[in-house]
């Protein structure tokens, strides 16, 4: 009898777990989906809460803290004025380090890592280039080891250099074999699953084609 109970609350435990995965599964494919059309601060900062809500019902998955971050970046970067991109960076950061602790020595978390230390960057660039160039710069040579096969850092590493000023290294002289190593690496990309990260390819062609 003993046995029979046992095998029961098993396979209740089963079916819960399965139809718990199916939820977050829908959720996270359903919010992926409205990253494509969304187009304003507001579009990626309610994403971010959208993301950061599934991530509060399944504390274990580490994209919905990776989502709920990207989208706050993207927020950041889409504001008009930088000056808060500060408060923005540390909601940002705060969701990465939750990531992280799920997911070690992640490529994806790490150009994230850029990113924010970028977003912190443009409130004055003047000021704080030499205080958060080596946090940009480290975040992507790391995710860059992480997994070679990764074509974001070399994206965000081309796009940094675009928008860098030719008399300091940067341009599109310097720019362009960055993209191309970036768009060969798209080529043979594949996401582990649909919901992991595969985002940056339109936006490197771009980029690519107005250093041609």
């Amino acid at each position: 009898m003993k046995k029979i109970i046992f095998s029961l609350a098993i396979i209740a435990a089963s079916i819960s777990a399965t139809a718990q995965s199916e939820k977050y599964q829908k959720a996270m494919a359903a919010n992926l989906a409205k990253m494509e059309t969304a187009k304003s601060p507001l579009d990626f900062q309610t994403l971010s809460a959208g993301f950061e809500r599934i991530a509060s019902a399944e504390k274990d998955q580490w994209l919905a803290y990776y989502y709920a971050a990207h989208t706050q970046i993207l927020n950041g970067f889409m504001q008009k004025e930088a000056t808060g991109n500060d408060a923005i960076a540390d909601k940002a950061e705060a969701l990465v380090n939750k990531a992280d602790s799920l997911q070690k020595d992640n490529s994806e978390i790490s150009c994230l890592r850029s990113m924010i230390a970028t977003l912190r960057m443009m409130v004055n660039p003047m000021q704080r280039y030499m205080q958060f160039a080596q946090q940009i710069n480290g975040s992507m040579e790391a995710a860059k080891k992480q997994d070679p096969t990764n074509p974001r850092p070399y994206y965000l590493q081309a796009q940094n250099l675009r928008n860098t000023p030719e008399q300091f290294g940067g341009g599109c002289k310097t720019a362009k074999p960055v993209i191309e190593q970036a768009m060969k690496l798209y080529e043979t990309f594949k996401p582990a699953t649909p919901l992991h990260p595969n985002w940056g390819k339109t936006q490197a062609a771009e980029l690519l084609a107005g250093c041609q």
